[in-house]
């Protein structure tokens, strides 16, 4: 098995804890997906925190385990075959670990296609649009004169949550029953819309009483709670 030190990743984090999992990342939405992974699977995690302020994400050790720059990103020394793995892009973590733990992912393989179809609806549509949604409404592009922008994102934002309305009447989570990594990843995404973004009214979110409802019983999981908190920001001085 080769040494966690051969990976540059680790001259900036070192591993304290070699045999744990390593987890690269920020409490955004992308990057609590695989926290909250982490937390529900039960899985020892080290996590470290990637600082855009410090533009930790620019630096040689962060792009040589992710070229793309961008968080989460993962190394674990328990691969395949026993040797390490490092992983970039959440919804490739989220699959990667719900199927080394065999967890939140249902085994039969039409219900395991649907969930795919889930969580790549989040990675393709929810994501990119909510995060678009933000910039306009919260940060820079709220400065922009012209709305046109942030009511397109608008609009498709509130088309999205329509579908996901849809798709939860009568169900308890996006596969009914049984919780998966489909949640995990779509529903940091919808707390960040009403809570971070402040943007619940712009999308009528009101109008979503299933989605609210799944909402409320996402973030009441205590694995869940946990997995919002890592890494840990350091504390203001």
């Amino acid at each position: 098995m080769a040494s966690l030190s051969s990976f540059a990743i680790t001259r900036k984090w070192p591993a304290q804890h070699p045999d744990r999992l390593q987890l690269y990342s920020l409490p955004t939405p992308n990057g609590v997906k695989v926290s909250i992974m982490l937390e529900e699977c039960g899985l020892p995690y080290e996590p470290h925190l990637v600082d855009f302020e410090s533009q930790d994400q620019m630096s040689p050790e962060f792009l040589s385990l992710n070229p793309n720059n961008k968080i989460p990103a993962i190394l674990d020394p328990s691969g395949p075959e026993g040797e390490p793995l490092a992983l970039f892009e959440s919804g490739a973590i989220l699959l990667y670990l719900a199927e080394k733990t065999g967890q939140f992912l249902p085994r039969t393989p039409a219900r395991r296609h649907e969930t795919v179809q889930w969580l790549m609806f989040q990675m393709g549509g929810i994501g990119p649009m909510f995060g678009q949604l933000g910039f306009f409404h919260k940060f820079a592009g709220r400065e922009y004169e012209d709305k046109r922008p942030r009511d397109r994102y608008v609009a498709e934002s509130k088309r999205l949550l329509a579908v996901l309305e849809q798709r939860l009447a009568g169900r308890a989570w996006i596969m009914g029953d049984d919780y998966t990594i489909a949640d995990i990843a779509i529903f940091p995404w919808v707390r960040n819309l009403v809570g971070f973004y402040g943007a619940g009214e712009l999308v009528g979110i009101e109008q979503f009483p299933e989605v609210r409802r799944v909402l409320q019983a996402f973030t009441a999981r205590p694995a869940v709670e946990r997995g919002l908190a890592n890494p840990r920001r350091p504390a203001a001085a």
